[in-house]
């Protein structure tokens, strides 16, 4: 993987970028869409490439280890040609979905036991296995497996975590270099930078990570419910410490206004399940606010859903027909609201890398917070 940073906002921190892998080119600021089963829900792979037009996609491990299991991903070839994905994966190592189980698992130095959320049955990760099982899935970028500490998080624990993570990263570095790719094309670790919200901790993670001289680096533990001034202040000290070099990836972030703040702090890469998951549930974002498409305000509004027209969807349907799909309950409707939601996310990071290059980005960005800190 090659990364060449391009340009730097003169009146911020933002980056615009290139990272090069054997599926193509990723241009940075980057939104990844959350295709979490080999899937993004409710749109189809022909949608996904022409009309969203993402470079890169997200999977995890976690679920695909259960669900279609590795041995049918292996036997399919990777992950791209079970799902007929031809442009760039990343796959989170499932640590996040480990601290979402906190009733069902348990965590020692070896690694964690949890059981099943779809049959019951347990299972055991450890930093070795994971890096063999997102080996098996064939992502082009892989992430360390780690603890995600949840918020509010006890200092003592934070910090046990947090070198617990470290101590981890070594184990997943070390079988990884052991373990070649296996359908012909390289894959790259991630390591990630923990420490809850406690800058001593987070200077401490961050410095370990860039030490370990990864070709690219992600901070994790920041969408887990603190204050979005909590998540700013970690993301800065974490940025001013990560090399300028490598990528950075915030993982699970956030809302729009989450990624153009993050942006201005030097983050480079995203994920997060909110543009699909609050599509199918009648939000819709948009560059002036964001609609609650159920409510009755929109039942006779025949404008178009977004006059910007980033999708086709937008100019296709009016406000008064997705508020008809949703309140009969078809599918359409959610489809609907999530391509274009996804659209108007990448559209989103595009606009922020256009105005990077232009020089002019922190007054924009102002400017679209403002005007996207609405309810229409």
């Amino acid at each position: 993987m090659k990364f060449d940073l391009l340009s730097t906002d003169i009146n911020s921190k933002a980056r615009a970028g290139e990272i090069t892998t054997d599926h193509g080119k990723i241009e940075t600021p980057i939104f990844m869409p959350v295709g979490t089963i080999a899937t993004v829900k409710g749109v189809h792979q022909k949608e996904l490439k022409e009309e969203i037009n993402p470079d890169i996609i997200l999977g995890n491990t976690y679920h695909l280890y259960l669900k279609p299991k590795t041995e049918i991903l292996r036997k399919a070839g990777g992950i791209h040609k079970f799902m007929n994905w031809d442009r760039n994966i990343l796959t989170d190592s499932g640590g996040y979905q480990v601290y979402s189980l906190s009733a069902n698992r348990k965590i020692k130095e070896e690694g964690v036991k949890f059981k099943s959320h779809i049959d019951g049955s347990y299972h055991f990760f450890t930093p070795e296995n994971v890096m063999e099982i997102q080996r098996t899935i064939g992502a082009d970028i892989i992430m360390a497996f780690d603890e995600c500490t949840p918020y509010p998080c006890d200092y003592r624990y934070a910090k046990k975590s947090m070198h617990m993570t470290h101590r981890w990263l070594d184990r997943c570095i070390k079988h990884f270099e052991k373990t070649p790719p296996l359908y012909g094309y390289e894959q790259s670790l991630f390591p990630i930078v923990q420490g809850s919200t406690y800058k001593d901790l987070r200077r401490q993670s961050a410095e370990y990570i860039a030490n370990a001289g990864a070709v690219g680096n992600a901070i994790g533990g920041l969408s887990v419910g603190e204050p979005a001034e909590e998540m700013y202040a970690m993301t800065e000290v974490v940025t001013e410490i990560l090399p300028e070099d490598k990528p950075r990836y915030l993982m699970g972030v956030g809302t729009p206004i989450n990624i153009l703040e993050n942006i201005a702090l030097g983050v480079d890469m995203f994920d997060c399940v909110m543009p699909t998951r609050n599509g199918r549930n009648g939000m819709l974002f948009t560059a002036h606010g964001t609609i609650n498409i159920k409510n009755k305000k929109w039942e006779d509004d025949f404008s178009a859903i977004d006059d910007m027209a980033i999708t086709w969807v937008d100019t296709e349907y009016s406000k008064a027909y997705l508020r008809h799909l949703f309140t009969v309950n078809e599918m359409l409707g959610r489809q609907i609201a999530t391509i274009h939601n996804l659209g108007f996310y990448l559209w989103l990071v595009r606009e922020a890398r256009k105005h990077i290059l232009a020089g002019d980005f922190r007054v924009w960005k102002d400017m679209m917070v403002k005007q996207m800190d609405k309810r229409l």
